[in-house]
């Protein structure tokens, strides 16, 4: 069950990274286009998944900094 919700977030994290470089080289924000504008209700539920999806995340980092110390 785990395994699902790492593979969701770790999605959902890299969604919003991708608009996050759309927004910053060319100032297009995918989402608010996709939704009609960012402050739609739906515009704004993604945005806010992207975050909690980016604090879950954060559980990445001993495996990786362990991981890091066994090469």
């Amino acid at each position: 069950m785990l395994k699902t919700f790492d593979g969701i977030a770790l999605a959902i994290l890299i969604i919003g990274g991708i608009n996050w470089l759309l927004v910053g080289l060319f100032e297009f924000d995918l989402i608010a286009t996709i939704t009609g504008s960012s402050t739609s209700i739906v515009a704004k539920v993604i945005y806010v998944l992207v975050g909690i999806s980016a604090l879950y995340c954060l559980k990445f980092f001993p495996g990786i900094a362990q991981q890091q110390t066994l090469d």
